[in-house]
């Protein structure tokens, strides 16, 4: 019966999650894809501004994460992600009608603010729905949205670019996130106990078994003093700097590989996926791995050194050799993401539920700072130094210090850890 409600569970709401995630995800990344193919060029955007516009969805996306996890948790997830989509998707297609870069400044600006909710809001509600020996993994199919999304626009955004421009291609990719919204609103509840398609007894086992894993938690007030955790501070510092590293290489990774001898967008999109490839087999594993043994910091940090490892390789090879150099980025797209399912794990089992969302909302939103750092810094080195080796150091320099942090914040045992998990499959 276990086992059945388990399966039940995942084919029912992982999809969907997947989808709803992965949309949001296309609407903030193809703006690289965007700069590389003409954006910069008719709106007469230089080279500083377009670091900006790329890194200035981060500064929206900054502002309302823990109120959106605040609001997830006390009032409905299912209601702040269905306005949500309705909102990127509409600013992404607006994104695909701006004559003037003021009002590109205002749609990123607004589209990270929109989105800046989501991720919260879904990590608190797959942790209504999902065990401490699922959580890992249902939190990586839920990021996997992440890679697999640029791993299939990376392919079609460069056949829509060479086919309509790109004005249609932020209007076509906009567009589905909007329709998306009413089946969001139509196939998923807020709790258990409002499903219609699980039985009396099936909801009883999941709430006793989520009450369960409650038990083993210390007590925490309130955001103030789960806030001052020392594991919440440092994997805040943390995530900023591994953002650091993931973002500047998402947004500029298309011009990184346009810049290379007889490189049409097309090419550069078929090149640009490959990473993803690496880093959604990557997730998979990891997830599966860090579930079955219950250790998280073991699968964080070792990936993260080897993704610092990676981009410093790059940039010892330099321009000398393309192939070899961007093998090295497959390998650093790949390490990067494939830490994120058990990273996320860490907060829920250690915290209590009243504040979880909340820390990993401070978590996050210290990532988008990051995110903005990254992606704008990484613009602003390649521009101003007309090579990618200077931002190959950034980027190094910065993972190789995310998983020092790593290491760090969970050393030394916390109090507040759960003594032990919770043995089901409910």
């Amino acid at each position: 019966m276990k086992q059945q409600l388990a399966k039940k569970r995942w084919l029912r709401l992982i999809p969907i999650v997947f989808i709803t995630y992965s949309l949001a995800y296309l609407d903030r990344a193809n703006y690289g894809f965007g700069a590389a193919a003409g954006l910069a060029e008719d709106l007469h955007i230089t080279p500083g501004i377009s670091s900006l516009l790329g890194s200035l969805f981060f500064l929206g996306y900054f502002f309302f994460q823990i109120p959106g996890a605040h609001y997830a948790e006390n009032k409905s997830a299912k209601k702040l992600i269905f306005w949500s989509l309705i909102l990127w998707g509409g600013l992404a297609t607006a994104t695909g009608m701006v004559s003037h870069v003021g009002f590109l400044f205002v749609i990123r600006f607004a589209l990270g603010v929109v989105e800046s909710a989501v991720m919260p809001a879904m990590l608190v509600f797959l942790s209504h729905w999902f065990t401490k020996a699922e959580r890992s993994r249902a939190n990586t199919f839920l990021i996997l949205g992440n890679p697999a999304t640029v791993l299939w626009m990376s392919i079609v955004s460069g056949y829509l670019l060479e086919s309509f421009g790109w004005r249609w291609m932020f209007i076509l990719e906009g567009f589905p996130a909007v329709i998306w919204a009413f089946l969001w609103w139509k196939l998923v509840n807020d709790e258990p106990k409002d499903a219609g398609w699980l039985s009396k007894k099936e909801k009883t086992d999941l709430h006793e078994a989520l009450q369960k894993e409650q038990e083993g938690i210390k007590p925490v007030k309130g955001y103030k003093e789960a806030f001052k955790n020392r594991t919440v501070i440092l994997l805040s510092i943390q995530y900023a700097l591994w953002s650091i590293g993931v973002y500047g290489f998402v947004m500029w990774l298309p011009s990184i590989i346009k810049a290379a001898p007889n490189m049409s967008i097309v090419k550069t999109g078929w090149l640009a996926s490959v990473p993803y490839v690496l880093a959604v087999v990557l997730m998979l594993t990891v997830s599966y791995l860090s579930d079955k043994f219950l250790k998280r910091s073991a699968f964080v940090w070792p990936f993260l050194l080897v993704g610092a490892l990676a981009f410093y390789g790059s940039y010892l090879v330099g321009t000398s050799n393309f192939w070899l150099s961007f093998t090295l980025l497959v390998i650093a797209g790949g390490t990067m993401y494939a830490p994120y399912g058990p990273f996320f794990a860490i907060i829920p089992e250690i915290l209590p539920r009243n504040v979880a969302g909340g820390a990993m909302a401070l978590i996050n939103s210290m990532g988008a700072l990051g995110s903005f750092a990254g992606s704008y810094i990484v613009g602003f080195l390649n521009g101003s130094t007309g090579g990618f080796g200077a931002s190959y150091i950034f980027m190094a320099g910065s993972l190789f210090l995310a998983a020092i942090l790593t290491i760090v914040a969970t050393k030394k045992p916390r109090e507040v850890q759960s003594v032990k998990p919770v043995e089901t499959t409910a």
